[in-house]
């Protein structure tokens, strides 16, 4: 690929496009970017690019002479048989999008950009000599330069050789009609926000399906003109768009989150948020808090403890958890695996989100309670279970970095079912 840009201020523009990946393309050969100087090209000895528009008006205009004559220079200077499209940088042109530089790399060998300054160029030489106008958006810059090098630099990075995968750009927004998924790096909390669970565990199928979804989810809440537009075939990526509806659908978090001990006070608001779940797991047909359990006794012995701990929206009671520092015992019989060893452990038990909230950010925010949790007993290892049954507990402890170890039995009430899977996770310091 060879792109000539055509401008009065060739020094600044190559500064640009000559630093940097683009800049270490050129260097290799990858590509090739020139910036002619119109000024170079005049038939004067004042140099002279432009003069007074006819018919009056503010500013000068752009003389066709010396576009013409730097065009005809750079097309001469080119090899013979290229592909070549002349464009000129205006605010008039079809707006610029990802689909034009996958066009323009596809389809052109070589590129001829044209900055215009001023009042803009006799439009004589736009007629005799551009193949095309491209405008970055409906706004006005002072002249093409800036627009070139946003076209050259996108056009470049799709060329073999200029990036080192072509993974570095299917990937990124407008590639597919979505928006990149969002990027984290060291440290793994910064100023309270944690990186993603699903990223830090090396599930690779887990965290590709985790950045398409959040690839929809971004395009839908900033670019909903983008989202409108997208026609799916991948059953994989309707489902997506089916889960993400889904949580569009439930209660927002408007206000801010915290966590706090339980109080006697909170049981009313508690034991609604238990007969909800309840309601929930019967519907679906999993035989797990039946028969009225858990209890306000059982609530009332775990704040005696000080295990139980209260989630707020605001001042909203929106979810809870108990995590005991004590053994549960029917842990030690698992079957079809093992618990990790020589660690001290703690236990979470009842745990549960208001029926509005339940699937969205609060279970995650439940979640990274119990993980703090744990780190304020001094503790690196939290376990769990759930019935075999329960899918959305299993995907949400899968999502946190918890790990199947095994099935156990845990006998709450004759005649339910005990079979629990176990889960584990190792809290890093």
């Amino acid at each position: 690929m060879r792109i000539d840009i055509l401008t009065l201020f060739p020094d600044t523009v190559s500064a640009v496009l000559h630093e940097s990946i683009i800049g270490r393309a050129v260097k290799k050969g990858a590509v090739e970017v020139n910036c002619v100087q119109i000024r170079d090209y005049t038939e004067n000895k004042q140099n002279q690019v432009d003069d007074y528009p006819y018919g009056g008006g503010f500013g000068c205009v752009m003389m066709a002479q010396p576009l013409k004559s730097c065009l005809d220079a750079v097309v001469s200077s080119a090899p013979e048989g290229l592909r070549r499209r002349v464009i000129y940088m205006s605010p008039q042109g079809r707006p610029y999008n990802q689909e034009t530089a996958k066009r323009l790399k596809r389809d052109y060998d070589h590129l001829v950009l044209v900055c215009g300054h001023y009042e803009g160029v006799d439009e004589r030489f736009i007629e005799q000599c551009v193949d095309e106008e491209i405008s970055l958006g409906d706004f006005v810059l002072t002249g093409g330069e800036i627009a070139a090098m946003a076209v050259a630099d996108s056009v470049c990075r799709l060329v073999p050789g200029v990036l080192s995968d072509e993974a570095c750009y299917t990937g990124e927004s407008h590639w597919d009609g979505l928006l990149e998924y969002p990027q984290y790096t060291r440290p793994e909390t910064w100023e309270g926000r944690s990186v993603p669970e699903v990223l830090l565990r090396g599930d690779h199928a887990r965290v590709e399906r985790w950045r398409r979804k959040q690839q929809f989810k971004r395009t839908r809440e900033k670019r909903p003109d983008l989202y409108e537009k997208l026609t799916l075939s991948d059953p994989e990526d309707r489902k997506l768009l089916q889960e993400l509806e889904k949580e569009a659908a439930r209660t927002p978090l408007t206000e801010p989150l915290s966590c706090r001990p339980a109080a006697e006070e909170d049981l009313p608001a508690l034991m609604e948020i238990v007969k909800d779940a309840q309601a929930s797991l019967k519907k679906h047909r999993v035989d797990q808090w039946q028969d009225g359990y858990p209890r306000e006794e059982n609530l009332r012995f775990d704040m005696a403890r000080g295990e139980c701990f209260v989630l707020l929206h605001g001042a909203e009671i929106a979810g809870f958890f108990t995590l005991s520092t004590r053994e549960e015992p029917s842990y030690a019989a698992i079957t079809d695996g093992k618990w990790t060893e020589g660690l001290p452990c703690c236990v979470l038990h009842r745990a549960a989100v208001a029926k509005k909230y339940r699937g969205g950010e609060l279970s995650a925010f439940l979640m990274h309670c119990v993980e703090e949790q744990a780190r304020l007993y001094g503790l690196r290892c939290i376990r769990t279970d759930t019935h075999k049954k329960n899918k959305p507990m299993q995907t949400l402890l899968r999502e946190n970095g918890y790990r199947y170890r095994g099935n156990i039995l845990v006998q709450v009430n004759d005649g339910h079912d005990p079979a629990r899977q176990g889960y584990e996770k190792i809290v890093k310091r």
